[in-house]
């Protein structure tokens, strides 16, 4: 939790600075349509990765399988698309490669790679909880339709 608060003060601060950087850099004018050209480029991006997604999740759900990955690149792309449209160089950097095919699979390879999944257990008195349990609670399961 910590993590996000850090990123919720730093994010915005450095985000000014790379405004007023290049804003002195290219004046404030030039700097104003950097940041829309690269919202409008990446709702164009955004929409034709969001197609692309949603076409192969259709195709996969008529295979009868689980599009599961198409959901994370959803998720991406939701992420993606939002970055673009904050203002600022460095969301926008981030955002595009949440939206840019080939950087995207390589950061879902690295996250799936690196996730830790919690265990959650039953206990025989049935309370939840997390750690280690040895006791194996099994049953039927009958679907009346």
């Amino acid at each position: 939790m910590r993590i996000f608060t850090l990123l919720f003060i730093a994010v915005p601060i450095l985000e000014m600075w790379l405004l007023i950087k290049v804003g002195s850099l290219i004046g404030a004018l030039p700097t104003i349509g950097l940041v829309f050209l690269t919202a409008m480029l990446g709702l164009a991006l955004l929409r034709q990765q969001g197609i692309q997604t949603l076409f192969r999740a259709q195709q996969r759900m008529q295979r009868g399988e689980l599009p599961a990955s198409e959901m994370v690149e959803g998720i991406f792309l939701a992420v993606g698309g939002a970055l673009l449209l904050t203002p600022g160089f460095f969301t926008d950097a981030v955002g595009f490669c949440c939206l840019l095919p080939g950087v995207r699979q390589i950061i879902l390879g690295w996250a799936l790679k690196n996730a830790v999944f919690g265990k959650v257990t039953v206990r025989p008195d049935g309370s939840h909880g997390t750690g280690e349990s040895h006791t194996t609670i099994e049953g039927d399961y009958k679907r009346d339709d």
